[in-house]
């Protein structure tokens, strides 16, 4: 197979370069170090002598930036991510994978401080956070970073309505913590993908961690060491492999990030201690887990360019790389009325990313169905949607979808950009229909509309609550900002 350069991976979300090192409005420009951090030419490579001081930059701008620091921008897109994630989480609140974790860690857990959304139950905040975190992943619907395919709202978020539950929290507070920790997991995912994930990391969990720890510690009022020891805990605690894909395993990973968020934080408000450079130094986390530091990538227009504003939403319950051919299906199908029974034959041609990630042609379950390019291209052409309904098991196994995915031919070509499908129905009267899809709906350049996202949060909530609790819990996602107390999205998600 061709090597695979991840680092052009899904560029939709892409802005052009970074701005410069004109970061007067943040705490960069009180830093000699940091500058000389930002500036140095070998600041990429984890053979500096001596890289910049990237875990105390991080801490000095999450302690020192505040709500009205935050441009209209990053606000809106982290009012969004709450949306979705707080959809997603409710969405999978009873799936079997959930179901099976609440067993297990019912009997351990400790004093009920914190709701499950979606459910009656209730722990302490690292097991809530935990338990949240898996319920908002189980789907592989939620909140997608494409540069780094971090999903970033469920180790951040998880995290914080948890501990809003245990203290005070006003909205403006949580959105402000919201927006910081996902800024920090995504910058240092940037700094070593793709390397980082080829190798086999679970990118969310890996840098999840860090974002989980940022918005605690930030809620929290930690110090500028404090925050540096926060960042260290989390350092020491990566967690997630891409071999647990297709298995519940998967969604483990962000849950545990969330909770392992909080530990490093609850420590480190004790001054619990940790080395000052457990991101950048020579054993640390960068080197240690990566072949590829660029922390340019974490120090360049920290505090005028917000990763977090690239953030996007899945408009498809699947592996991300799936979404144009799904596109292209659902668009051919509407467009020209099809029905299976017309179709002789489904050409793809597809980068070869996507392939490896999602090229299982005889899926047995549902969640083997997500990376399915096959079964997803067949459920879209026969249903017209692809939610979480679409990769059910019963889906899966049903001998219409079988014999139309059957039917779905691909070939690798890498002038095919991931973010890319080129699709050509062949119908049995001989006529071919063609659609290229350039960037897919749900990309940056496509994104859901509020009023999309809406759809989506009500088809996933169906069956947990009543219609007038789901419209209530999204105006109470919406106004965030106007809480007094941000625990009020956790009880509205009460069924």
């Amino acid at each position: 197979m061709p090597a695979i350069d991840r680092r052009n991976f899904l560029k939709t979300g892409a802005v052009g370069a970074l701005a410069s090192a004109a970061v007067s409005t943040t705490v960069l420009a009180q830093s000699t170090d940091a500058a000389k951090g930002v500036s140095a030419p070998d600041s990429r490579s984890g053979t500096n002598s001596r890289p910049p001081r990237v875990t105390r930059i991080l801490a000095e701008f999450i302690v020192k930036t505040g709500y009205q620091d935050l441009p209209a921008e990053a606000r809106t897109e982290g009012v969004r991510t709450l949306m979705n994630w707080v959809g997603v989480a409710v969405g999978g609140s009873h799936d079997e994978t959930v179901n099976r974790a609440v067993t297990a860690l019912t009997p351990f857990s400790g004093p009920p401080q914190a709701n499950l959304l979606g459910r009656t139950e209730r722990f302490d905040i690292m097991n809530a956070a935990f338990l949240n975190g898996v319920s908002s992943h189980i789907f592989d619907y939620d909140d997608t970073h494409l540069k780094t395919i971090i999903h970033p709202a469920g180790p951040v978020v998880s995290a914080i309505l948890a501990y809003s539950q245990y203290r005070h929290v006003s909205g403006k507070d949580f959105l402000n913590a919201l927006v910081l920790g996902v800024e920090t997991e995504l910058r240092i995912g940037n700094a070593v993908y793709p390397n980082h994930y080829d190798v086999g990391w679970h990118i969310t969990g890996t840098c999840g961690v860090f974002g989980s720890a940022a918005a605690t510690g930030k809620l929290m009022g930690l110090s500028v060491q404090q925050m540096v020891w926060a960042l260290g805990l989390a350092a020491s605690q990566p967690v997630g492999l891409r071999e647990s894909f297709g298995s519940m395993n998967k969604s483990f990973n962000p849950g545990r990030a969330a909770a392992n968020g909080i530990f490093a934080a609850l420590l480190a408000a004790q001054d619990y201690t940790s080395s000052d450079g457990m991101i950048e130094a020579k054993r640390g986390w960068a080197n240690t887990i990566s072949t590829k530091q660029d922390y340019r990538e974490i120090t360049e227009g920290l505090g005028t360019h917000y990763e977090s504003t690239l953030n996007t939403y899945k408009p498809f319950a699947c592996g991300i790389v799936i979404h144009p051919a799904i596109d292209a299906a659902i668009q051919l199908r509407n467009q020209y009325h099809l029905t299976p029974d017309q179709i002789e034959r489904i050409d793809l041609r597809v980068h070869p990313l996507v392939i490896e990630l999602t090229g299982k042609k005889t899926p047995q379950i549902g969640l083997e169905g997500k990376f399915s390019i096959y079964h997803a291209v067949a459920i879209a052409m026969i249903d017209g949607a692809a939610g979480e309904k679409q990769f059910s098991d019963a889906k899966v196994r049903d001998p219409a979808t079988i014999a139309l995915r059957d039917k779905v031919n691909t070939v690798i070509d890498p002038a095919i950009k991931p973010e890319q499908v080129d699709m050509t129905i062949t119908l049995k009267d001989g006529r071919k229909l063609h659609k290229f899809i350039d960037h897919a709906i749900g990309s940056t350049q496509v994104p859901m509309t509020n009023q999309q996202l809406e759809k989506k949060f009500s088809d996933l909530t169906d069956g947990i609550l009543s219609p007038s609790q789901t419209r209530k819990l999204m105006d109470t996602c919406w106004h965030v900002e106007q809480l007094d107390s941000a625990a009020d999205i956790a009880l509205a998600a009460l069924p």
